[in-house]
């Protein structure tokens, strides 16, 4: 691993000058278990032990009270929320790191009990039939409200809030969260979009929503602080189904992405390969041809591997996961052959300082 200070795409050069191209990908961790909803000092101790990763990218943040779906998630459409965030950037910066904000709302995937009765909102009014962990155990998912234009615009609106929110909140810049079957995922593809307005049918219309998010976002945040991330071959998972017009949806989705100039295009590849005609199992290397920009790759990534693709410049930077939960300086163990630490799955989702910050 070459210790010397990265120096990255003109996009980045500027803004993160980042150390090193092992960076922390979002990993919710379930510790915001207070009426707020909002991170505080255990956050703060957590983030800022991990800050020699190149970039870290926050766990995903909620941007409107539709967009919960997951028990003790923390969010960033509230002032005590901004506040809490606000801690861990100061932790971060503090610790010499730098740390985007993962804007999230998970659509279809939440339930009424997140919600406060309220049904979930997706393209279309479909059950994808899943199971929701709420406070009070398992649920099997409800059959969600296809959200109506108006309620389309307020939902742009509330994720241009966010990102405002994530800059009074210290963050470097923002990822929207837009793949691993969430709201934006579910407009994307055939299987949760079935609406026959301008936000269904084509190509262009179903990916809408998307560019109208980043052209509003545009507007409080520059494009060099924005990532986007995508998982274009996630298969079976929350009801998203790939098809035959899975491939060219996210082959025009990353090729417009180039007129953005974002910081950054993550990219998750798949867990496993599939024999399906139009299915791509080599993700990283098809969008390193039509993505211009500085692009990252993750999914099941070891040191060995991360730096295959970096020596082949297939990607810019990996991003790590479930071996920075258990390695808080996962660029120095890489570095010096120091023995990883495994990781715990019974804590990743549990209350307190267990499994959290004390590895």
């Amino acid at each position: 691993m070459n210790k010397n200070k990265l120096q990255t795409s003109a996009i980045l050069n500027d803004l993160l000058s980042v150390n090193n191209r092992i960076w922390m990908a979002p990993l919710t961790r379930c510790r915001a278990d207070n009426p707020e909803a909002a991170v505080g000092d255990l956050q703060a101790e957590y983030y800022a032990q991990r800050a020699p990763a190149g970039l870290i990218i926050s766990e995903a943040t909620v941007v409107n009270e539709y967009g919960y779906g997951y028990v003790n998630v923390p969010g960033i459409h509230t002032q005590a929320q901004v506040e809490g965030w606000k801690k861990v950037t100061a932790a971060v910066h503090h610790a010499n790191g730098k740390i985007f904000c993962q804007l999230w709302h998970v659509g279809r995937i939440s339930h009424p009990d997140f919600l406060g009765g309220k049904t979930p909102v997706s393209a279309s009014a479909i059950n994808h039939h899943g199971t929701a962990h709420t406070k009070t155990g398992p649920k099997e998912t409800v059959t969600p409200h296809a959200l109506t234009i108006e309620e389309i615009q307020q939902t742009v609106r509330d994720f241009q809030k966010a990102a405002a929110n994530a800059l009074e909140a210290g963050f470097d810049g923002v990822e929207i969260h837009s793949s691993n079957g969430y709201l934006f995922h579910q407009f994307f593809v055939n299987s949760s979009n079935l609406r026959t307005d301008i936000y269904g049918g084509s190509i262009e219309n179903k990916t809408r929503l998307l560019f109208e998010v980043l052209d509003a976002v545009a507007e409080v945040i520059p494009m060099e602080r924005v990532g986007l991330r995508l998982n274009p071959m996630m298969d079976g998972h929350g009801g998203i189904v790939v098809d035959e017009e899975t491939a060219a949806t996210f082959d025009y989705i990353v090729e417009r992405l180039n007129d953005y100039k974002l910081a950054y295009l993550h990219l998750t590849r798949p867990g496993a390969s599939s024999d399906k005609p139009y299915f791509i199992n080599d993700v990283i290397g098809h969008y390193r041809k039509l993505y211009k920009g500085f692009l990252v790759a993750n999914g099941g990534y070891d040191h060995a591997s991360g730096e295959a693709e970096l020596a082949a410049n297939r990607a810019d930077a990996i991003a790590y996961g479930k071996l920075f939960i258990s390695n808080p300086n996962l660029p120095k163990a890489f570095a010096e052959g120091l023995p990883l630490k495994e990781w715990d799955v019974k804590t990743f989702y549990t209350p307190g300082p267990v499994g959290l910050t004390d590895y």
